[in-house]
């Protein structure tokens, strides 16, 4: 016997990737909305924005899980 929830996963399931990753965008936001951790999010994306334009150096992710496995051997 299926369940409305159950047949909602079923339909979501089938969309293209590029629309399933923006209805799980859309029902997490809906879950985890505070005005305070947006806030501070777009605080934080204009500090490193500001940083990159004001010439910080960028490392690339796979030279930090590196260094950080490195590290932890």
């Amino acid at each position: 016997m299926s369940t409305p929830l159950t047949d909602l996963e079923s339909e979501a399931l089938k969309l293209p990737l590029k629309e399933r990753a923006r209805l799980a965008d859309h029902l997490l936001a809906s879950v985890h909305a505070d005005p305070e951790v947006d806030e501070a999010w777009a605080a934080e994306v204009q500090r490193r924005i500001a940083a990159v334009e004001a010439g910080a150096s960028l490392v690339d992710a796979e030279s930090v899980f590196a260094r950080a496995r490195q590290t932890l051997a």
